[in-house]
């Protein structure tokens, strides 16, 4: 079978700069996971509010928002890899703030990092979008979307994990040294990714003007549901996701921070696998079939609802939630691709952007709406409902954009 993971290695093999960009975000994908890691465990450290701890969480969605904004603009005037190459710089340069909240005890400059960090990821999503659109032919964009895959699931399984096992063997100090080390790697990975792109003539001096306008109302079933998957994803995943170390709290109280670890790793796990085990020559039949969106929605959240059985199985908690997110991330991974596929160059950056606003104002609705609920009436109540009410509202938004199923 010609699986995405398949494509990228052809990819790969066919497109140095699309190898130095893959190394390069893996780096980077490992430093913001050892930021998030010296910001929570430095929190922790100083025993931080539960309010505080809210608002990391939120300063690491919410200002993508506007970052999407910039990125958008940016995108119209400015090549895409010199977006990236910028981000990664002010990346670098963010890494000022915790290393003055570290020697200060100063708790603002920890969540302003968090706030930097998403601005930057939320300006380089369309950037990228752009750059795959460009860079690759219209037969390799499934390696786009395997490329995307990875890099989601990077932060977690590099940065977070190796923070987290250095966290109390070295000093925090030492771990923004080498978070530093990972963007200015990352950085010259990307400038020679650059040169080598333009070296090969593949990428315009001047970025293409946007000549078309995208409007909602215009939108063709199959655009509108490309920009529809991520938000309906947020919208059903996310609860889930937010109540995590809660969940693990519920079913193992005495042992919830050793299972909130392994559980985040079987999370990424199936975050990477799911979407790397499909067809490539099957993704635009698989994201017009409105029933295995909604199973593979369906088993996301049904593994969660199972989790309360595992108290007593070691290991089947983490079997579920490797399950939940090879369903969800085949989602996700079905949305990038339709947004490549489905909009044109001088609309993909605009789409994706898009897309992504689309995603973290649904995340940030349903997160909060389920956290006043999990207060008042428990993380597993706040599960179920929440979960299942987006589920039926997602699958009256897909019937009501469907599309002749394509062969």
């Amino acid at each position: 079978m010609n699986t995405l993971l398949l494509a990228l290695i052809r990819a790969l093999r066919s497109h140095d700069w699309l190898r130095f960009l893959g190394f390069a975000y893996i780096l980077s994908s490992l430093g913001n996971g050892l930021t998030q890691v010296i910001v929570f465990g430095q929190l922790l450290n100083w025993q931080a509010s539960p309010a505080i701890l809210t608002i990391v969480y939120m300063l690491s969605m919410l200002p993508s928002f506007l970052g999407s904004i910039l990125g958008e603009a940016l995108c119209k005037k400015v090549s895409p890899l010199r977006i990236l190459i910028f981000t990664e710089l002010l990346g670098l340069l963010a890494l000022v703030f915790p290393l003055y909240g570290l020697l200060h005890h100063n708790v603002p400059a920890l969540l302003a990092v968090q706030c930097a960090e998403a601005l930057f990821s939320g300006m380089s999503y369309p950037a990228l979008a752009l750059l795959f659109k460009r860079g690759l032919a219209h037969d390799e964009l499934p390696a786009a979307t395997a490329m995307e895959t990875i890099i989601f699931a990077s932060q977690v399984l590099l940065g977070t994990g190796l923070g987290v096992l250095l966290f109390d063997l070295i000093s925090p100090l030492n771990l923004l040294a080498i978070d530093a080390v990972s963007f200015v790697a990352s950085t010259a990975l990307l400038l020679t990714s650059a040169s080598v792109f333009q070296a090969m003539e593949l990428q315009p001096e001047k970025a293409v003007p946007d000549t078309h306008k995208l409007f909602w109302r215009c939108l063709s079933p199959l655009q509108k549901r490309s920009v529809m998957l991520l938000p309906a994803l947020a919208a059903v995943g996310s609860p889930a996701m937010a109540l995590l170390p809660a969940l693990a709290q519920e079913i193992r109280p005495e042992e919830s921070a050793g299972l909130a670890l392994p559980l985040l790793f079987a999370r990424s796990l199936g975050q990477l696998c799911g979407p790397l085990m499909l067809d490539a020559g099957k993704l635009q039949r698989y994201s017009a079939n409105n029933w295995l969106l909604l199973l593979c929605l369906g088993i996301h959240i049904g593994n969660y609802f199972l989790i309360p059985l595992s108290a007593g199985l070691p290991y089947a908690g983490l079997v579920m939630i490797f399950s939940a997110h090879m369903g969800s991330n085949i989602v996700f991974a079905l949305g990038t691709f339709g947004v490549l596929k489905n909009f044109a160059e001088t609309q993909v950056a605009k789409a994706s952007a898009l897309t992504w606003r689309g995603q973290v104002l649904t995340a940030a609705i349903s997160t909060g709406i389920t956290s006043v609920i999990a207060q008042k009436l428990g993380a597993f109540t706040a599960l179920y409902s929440i979960s299942l009410f987006s589920l039926v509202g997602v699958g009256v938004l897909l019937w009501l954009n469907r599309t002749p199923r394509t062969n």
